[in-house]
């Protein structure tokens, strides 16, 4: 069990993930319930994701020039974001038309977006401070995250489906969640004393090494592959094979990533951040290929297994990623660059794809078609890894 600081940003990300274990396989349910059709679900999820892109990258680069001037940076702006987060609530409980649905999502991935890239550089700075006092690193502090996703997932697999399908119960949890978040953010510590500005003055700013723009396209085409995942692998179970069991199929994944992401440390000590990805890559194409070869409760099952690969050892290897290859005094900027355009984008571009793939050829043809994304990924990286060597020595 973590204590001190340490202990707070994982309750931080316990109650942080905890919402994600409600929008993640609830949010697509949500809007069905609202009244939604599968291609204006695609859009409406892919107005979610470009909010979630351009959202952080303004509010980071507030906190990093907050951070840079001796101030909190971070830690306002997380309790500014679950504030958001509430806002959008109403929108998402009540079915008061498309336009206020669409405001709403914007509210929510300004909040729930921004979250994720304040709280890794917050913990990101604070494990390099710690350096090899603290096991494990980022993924230590991280896992209990995990563990909040599966508790808010299971509990709302447990409750009636009349419960876990309607909107203003799931509204309802999402801010009870965010509520949890709020509080753990207000009692975050300060920020490592070494992130202001030295008395003798300021250091020369680094430049981003040139291969961050090629990583984050390795990135992006990972993560594209992982778009009909994310998006719609819980209607696929309802709709297609009649599984009402969004929270268990979800909670199974999350479960697999927890060993994973602990050791990930080590693994990608040794090997490196991108070939840790690329092998996330070979996962993801498994994976897929799962889905539509064993179209069962037991297949997806066997499929989330490979959760532990394709993002608990991909996550921490990411964030180390950026980590090395991002100036420190802009870790923040880093971070949303790193989730809007190697997370968010591709997400937009899944979720607006997918749903008219959905329409005209069914779910089969989905997962199998973005297996293709995956494969780039892993090709874009086996002709370029020269590139990583050279940079990284």
């Amino acid at each position: 069990m973590l204590k001190g600081a340490a202990g707070r940003y994982s309750l931080a990300y316990l109650a942080l993930f905890a919402i994600y274990g409600i929008v993640s396989p609830y949010l697509p349910v949500l809007l069905r319930g609202l009244g939604y059709g599968p291609a204006a679900l695609g859009l409406l999820l892919a107005l979610f994701e470009v909010a979630g892109i351009i959202g952080p990258l303004v509010l980071t680069a507030g906190a990093d020039a907050r951070s840079r001037g001796g101030g909190s940076g971070s830690r306002p702006l997380l309790a500014g974001t679950a504030l958001c987060v509430l806002a959008s609530l109403p929108g998402l409980a009540l079915p008061l038309g498309p336009a206020a649905t669409a405001l709403s999502l914007v509210l929510l991935a300004l909040g729930l977006k921004t979250m994720v890239p304040l709280m890794d550089a917050l913990v990101s700075s604070y494990a390099a401070s710690r350096g090899p006092a603290l096991r494990g690193g980022y993924g230590r502090i991280r896992a209990p995250g995990t563990l909040g996703f599966i508790a808010a997932a299971l509990a709302l697999q447990a409750a009636p489906a009349a419960f876990s399908g309607s909107p203003p119960a799931l509204a309802a949890c999402m801010g009870l969640a965010t509520l949890a978040f709020l509080a753990a953010a207000l009692a975050l510590p300060a920020p490592p004393a070494s992130a202001g500005p030295s008395p003798a003055g300021r250091a020369p700013k680094r430049r981003a090494d040139p291969a961050f723009a090629l990583g984050i396209a390795i990135i992006a085409l990972n993560r594209m592959s992982m778009a009909p995942i994310n998006s719609f692998l819980a209607l696929y179970a309802k709709e297609d094979l009649g599984l009402d069991a969004a929270g268990a199929i979800w909670a199974i994944s999350a479960s697999a990533e927890i060993p994973f992401m602990l050791a990930a440390g080590r693994f990608i000590a040794r090997r490196g951040p991108m070939p840790t990805i690329a092998l996330s890559s070979v996962a993801i194409v498994a994976r897929l290929a799962l889905y539509t070869i064993f179209p069962s409760f037991g297949g997806i099952a066997a499929a989330q297994l490979l959760h532990s690969l394709c993002y608990g050892l991909y996550l921490p290897a990411a964030i180390r990623f950026v980590a090395e290859r991002f100036p420190p005094e802009r870790q923040a900027t880093g971070m949303a660059i790193y989730m809007g355009a190697g997370v968010g984008l591709p997400a937009v571009l899944g979720s607006a794809i997918g749903g008219y793939v959905v329409e005209a050829w069914g779910y089969t043809t989905l997962f199998l078609s973005f297996t293709l994304f995956a494969l780039a990924s892993l090709a874009l990286w086996a002709g370029t890894r020269a590139r990583f060597e050279r940079s990284a020595a």
